[in-house]
């Protein structure tokens, strides 16, 4: 699914360039290859770790688990699924916001990056901050008695790509001197996939530091 939708994005954004008839377009020989190491290289491996996946023992719950599914109880308006995502996206966003301008300058205005030390401080900092923002909601969740915490998980941090994506566009507004409407489109497709790229990473920090507490967790309750 990631492969494919930036293929199909960058196959339309590569096409726009050719019918431009810009230098930079990448030649149909170069998108020929792309497809061959995706269909040849990257599928294939899909299906064998898919196959090796289903071969594994399932993972077995801490505790004990009723078959039949309990009633959630209505919830507070703070607790709503679509306010907590949103809400918890913004510190992961937050962590990222300084850097973000910088490494925006280096591509879209062709100044040099040179922090590099930096930037590992930062990605430390938001692996750290996406776990934390999403292990705290998802405890609430809990606390709700609201168990249907594994795609909210990864809502959760993944929903700062949201305003990755919004800050590119104030970006764009503030700080570019952009006329072409082919140009706009390029630099809005490729902050696309960049949010797109952001929204896996952080989802999938998020959904595994909420899998590991919730076990945690569970498997210290004693039943006797």
């Amino acid at each position: 699914m990631f492969p494919g939708i930036l293929f199909a994005v960058f196959f339309v954004l590569n096409a726009l360039i050719w019918g431009e008839k810009s230098s930079g377009a990448v030649p149909f020989g170069t998108m020929f290859a792309l497809v061959c190491l995706w269909f040849g290289i990257s599928v294939p491996l899909v299906f064998v770790g898919s196959y090796l996946g289903f071969k594994k023992p399932a993972i077995e719950d801490p505790v004990k688990t009723n078959k039949i599914p309990r009633q959630i109880p209505e919830q507070a308006w703070y607790m709503k699924p679509i306010f907590s995502i949103l809400i918890g996206g913004i510190l992961p966003f937050g962590a990222v916001f300084i850097e973000l301008f910088f490494i925006l300058t280096s591509i879209w205005l062709n100044q040099f990056y040179y922090i590099f030390g930096f930037l590992f401080i930062v990605s430390v900092i938001l692996i750290i901050t996406c776990a934390e923002i999403t292990i705290v909601l998802c405890y609430f969740q809990l606390c709700s008695e609201d168990y249907h915490w594994w795609w909210r998980a990864y809502l959760t941090a993944g929903s700062s790509a949201l305003y990755l994506f919004l800050y590119s566009i104030f970006y764009f507004f503030t700080k570019l001197e952009i006329t072409k409407f082919v140009s706009g489109i390029l630099y809005f497709g490729y902050m696309l996939i960049a949010s797109y790229a952001f929204f896996v990473l952080t989802g999938t920090i998020g959904f595994s530091a909420c899998f590991w507490f919730v076990r945690k967790i569970y498997s210290s309750v004693k039943i006797d």
